[in-house]
């Protein structure tokens, strides 16, 4: 069974556990979900050389590593030992997101950490206690949302497998999850979530538009690319409706009119998602706003950065990652509300 080295791995769980202090038993159930997971981690190549390997199974971790190939020679990702295992983790998602923020303030409470910095989400590996600890956001007056993950990167700290969470979707859905974790190991700026997951969407569309390239299969791209815009329209729609609410929290009027004037936007947003025929599951409240902003938000200026880079992405990283260490020119290149 494959290990990453001790020292990377002791690092990392020593680091957890030596915030004990601050965060209790959120730690201890970070350092025992990443030990469990990297316990139930086996080669591929131990997997595909086996004769019992399902022949399913077989074949789609034969086409994980050949995205996983194409992303690090062709896309320029990475190459640090990642993606060259796989664990089944026997659930649905691989973590569930915790997202939070005030009752009237857009801004989402924020979770600092000694790898990642301070992120707008706190994750969980099992779904039960991230809905306890979203009921304990909630008896504080806070909004929340939990939402499922279907991957996670460790930004290159440990060698991150193929999850079977992953590959329960289409080729280029699971393409497209390899090549989005392996572009937050590629640049990551600590404390800014929208910047980073915006330049991980950036890659994986124009890493997953190349990848469909290669193995001739474009066809599905417009079809991929329709759905992307169609949740692009969800989150525009979102994010305007947060700067609205945004400004009648700012406005300084007294609690129970801004406690109806924000159910008055939410309704508005309910009813124009419905309009146009999108889906609305669950509440909508400032921290599933903040949800959305934290990975939309920024996607458009980065987009026309690639684009004004000629879609060169070692020239789009070395931008970014230029830009990734000066927080000044992130928000000018991205405001934040």
């Amino acid at each position: 069974m494959l290990r990453d080295s001790p020292t990377p791995l002791i690092r990392w769980l020593a680091v957890l556990a030596t915030c004990g202090g601050l965060s209790g038993c959120y730690y201890m159930h970070l350092a025992a979900g990443q030990l469990e997971m990297n316990r139930r981690r086996v080669p591929i190549e131990d997997v595909l050389a086996r004769a019992d390997t399902d022949t399913t199974l077989r074949a789609r971790l034969e086409y994980a590593a050949r995205a996983r190939d194409f992303a690090m020679t062709e896309l320029g990702l990475p190459d640090n030992g990642s993606y060259r295992s796989y664990a089944h983790l026997g659930r649905r998602y691989a973590t569930w997101n915790l997202f939070a923020a005030p009752e009237f303030s857009v801004k989402p409470k924020r979770w600092c950490f000694p790898v990642a910095g301070c992120v707008t989400y706190r994750g969980y590996f099992d779904e039960d206690r991230a809905a306890r600890a979203a009921e304990r956001q909630e008896r504080r007056g806070l909004d929340v949302h939990v939402g499922p993950s279907i991957a996670y990167s460790t930004l290159g700290h440990l060698q991150d497998p193929v999850l079977s969470t992953m590959l329960g979707y289409g080729d280029a859905e699971l393409a497209a999850f390899i090549i989005h974790e392996l572009a937050h190991q590629a640049v990551y700026a600590p404390s800014d979530s929208d910047f980073n997951e915006a330049f991980a969407t950036v890659v994986e569309t124009e890493g997953l538009r190349r990848w469909l390239a290669r193995v001739e299969r474009t066809t599905e791209l417009d079809a991929i690319l329709t759905a992307r815009g169609r949740q692009q329209a969800v989150a525009e729609k979102m994010v305007e409706s947060r700067a609205r609410l945004a400004t009648l929290y700012g406005s300084g009027a007294a609690e129970d009119e801004l406690r109806a004037g924000k159910a008055t936007e939410l309704a508005r947003l309910s009813e124009s998602l419905k309009a146009d025929g999108f889906t609305v599951n669950g509440d909508l409240n400032n921290a599933r706003l903040a949800a959305v902003a934290t990975y939309q938000r920024c996607v458009p200026a980065l987009t026309a950065e690639l684009a004004r880079l000629n879609n060169d992405l070692p020239a789009f990283y070395a931008a970014v990652k230029a830009v990734s260490r000066d927080t000044a020119a992130r928000l000018k290149l991205c405001p934040r509300s």
